[in-house]
């Protein structure tokens, strides 16, 4: 690779709707130090991504401020924090033997250098992304995956999706014979939680609604609770001794409603609020049964290397519900912010 040329990227000059994508032509990132550059095979779409660009976090204390994941964006930003592909070029002091290697990259950028760093930025919100022909990636986050059996689609789907799945599963503590409920079923971490959840040998009960049931039994939920119904009752039914741990991405009236479903020392994971940021709850409940409630953003390193440890054994299956060319990232976002797909959406730049 040389400095002069030039690639493909979709980027952000502003906070909106899709309409804010743009096409350009930059130059080709040159890999600095300690880096590598990635030929994009594939690029999965998030939440994140749509949230980003609507600029949707807030900040502590203006829970209404126009913000990126960790605070103000820089302008212009490529976006695209899931990336699967091949390192074609190495900076200095990165092994050249990595060149030509199918890699997943870890796109959390952490608070530290150690193996439980807390991920305080995002490839394609705090530095350049995915949504581009090339991305330059700290050498110490990108994993070989070579021999891996997954397609490229389907090792772009885990990092965000599936690292933020095992982040909670983690930091919930879930065992092997524990009886998990996954909020938000359908969704592109929620059929991760199903996934993971059930591969670590737990009894999953997974809320979803009407033609996505089906897709959620399949992927591994031994019950589905309708969203449609009364949640509690079809949980009480489903699980009667309780539930150990809420694997939730959907907070909202969900805590208040579901922390009473939890068994002695429970926990009650959030990792999103999709269905609103406020919640309250009888405290009552929390204490007087040694529950929990953790938050969880995200994965630590040693959470991204057991994923990836899957990923080589082909442990998970990502389900892949659409692809789109670079071009129609608009589309793409539009049609993932519609959630009426199972599984994830990428795009092939």
């Amino acid at each position: 690779m040389n400095a002069s040329q030039v690639m493909r990227a979709v980027r952000i000059t502003r906070h909106g709707g899709p309409e804010v994508l743009e096409l350009a032509e930059v130059a080709v990132p040159a890999p600095e130090a300690g880096e590598v550059l990635v030929r994009v095979g594939a690029v999965a779409l998030n939440n994140t991504d749509l949230w980003t660009r609507e600029g949707a976090y807030g900040r502590p204390g203006d829970p209404g401020a126009k913000s990126g994941w960790r605070g103000p964006i820089g302008f212009p930003r490529i976006q695209g924090a899931d990336v699967a592909g091949r390192v074609v070029a190495v900076g200095t002091g990165v092994e050249r033997s990595l060149v030509g290697r199918r890699v997943v990259v870890d796109p959390a950028i952490y608070d530290s250098e150690g193996p439980d760093a807390n991920p305080v930025g995002l490839m394609g919100s705090e530095r350049d992304g995915g949504y581009a022909e090339y991305v330059t990636a700290p050498a110490q986050r990108v994993h070989d995956v070579t021999g891996s059996p997954l397609t490229d689609d389907q090792l772009a789907s885990l990092p965000t999706a599936y690292g933020t799945a095992l982040g909670m599963i983690e930091r919930g503590r879930l065992r092997k014979g524990e009886t998990a409920l996954v909020s938000g079923a359908s969704g592109g971490v929620g059929l991760a939680l199903v996934q993971l959840a059930r591969a670590r040998g737990a009894t999953v009960l997974a809320i979803s609604s009407g033609p996505k049931i089906d897709a959620v039994r399949e992927a591994g939920a031994h019950a589905v609770i309708d969203r449609a119904g009364d949640i509690a009752e079809q949980t009480r039914a489903a699980a009667p001794d309780g539930i150990d741990v809420a694997l939730d991405v959907v907070a909202g009236e969900l805590v208040g409603e579901g922390l009473p479903l939890l068994r002695e020392g429970g926990r009650w994971v959030i990792a999103g609020a999709l269905g609103g940021y406020d919640v309250t709850f009888d405290v009552r409940r929390l204490y007087l049964h040694n529950a929990q409630v953790i938050g969880s953003a995200m994965h630590t390193p040693t959470h991204f290397g057991l994923l990836m440890d899957l990923a080589r054994r082909a442990d998970v299956q990502p389900v892949i519900a659409a692809a789109f060319p670079l071009e129609q990232a608009a589309r793409a976002q539009e049609e993932l912010s519609r959630r009426e797909h199972v599984g994830k959406i990428v795009m092939h730049p």
